[in-house]
């Protein structure tokens, strides 16, 4: 499992004062707001920025970081992600998981047949859609509880029970 979790991607500076506008990459914009330090990926390496500021836009966030204080630091920064340490992620309720966990995660009919890995998640709005890779071709599997009925992160495997018709 990833050590760090991606939760907005650095857009645009926001101001003259070393701001940046982060879109968010997490359901819970509120998350934003307990923010204290988080990493940015900067040339394959993690950097570390102390949280000074939030403000809520209407849909992205103005984080001012510690450190950077001009428009010219602040876009350096541009098409970056803003990650934290898996300590300092949002509590997820039961039976849902981070959509990083489950990329690569083998899936499995209720027969036991290999039907392929899952490469990508569509977030719908109704529910998440599973983007299985097989040998063939992409399978689109909903991920309800009545087709979804294991995920097993230890053991990197996922049972499901395919509607009739799907494939």
């Amino acid at each position: 499992m990833l050590e760090y979790l991606s939760i907005g991607q650095i857009v645009n500076i926001h101001g003259f004062n070393g701001a940046v506008k982060v879109y968010p990459l997490t359901d819970d914009m509120s998350r934003f707001k307990k923010l204290k330090e988080i990493y940015v990926e900067e040339n394959t390496q993690l950097v570390k920025y102390e949280v000074e500021s939030i403000k809520f836009l209407s849909n992205t966030v103005a984080i001012k970081l510690k450190g950077i204080d001009t428009e010219e630091e602040a876009n350096k920064l541009r098409n970056l992600y803003m990650k934290v340490d898996r300590k300092s992620a949002v509590k997820l309720p039961k039976d849902s998981y981070f959509i990083c966990d489950l990329i690569d995660l083998e899936v499995y009919d209720e027969k036991g047949s290999l039907l392929g890995t899952i490469k990508d998640v569509l977030q719908t709005g109704s529910n998440d859609v599973y983007i299985i890779q097989t040998e063939e071709k992409d399978i689109l599997v909903p991920a309800l509880k009545n087709v979804v009925k294991k995920i097993d992160l230890v053991n990197k495997k996922i049972m499901v029970e395919l509607p009739e018709g799907l494939i």
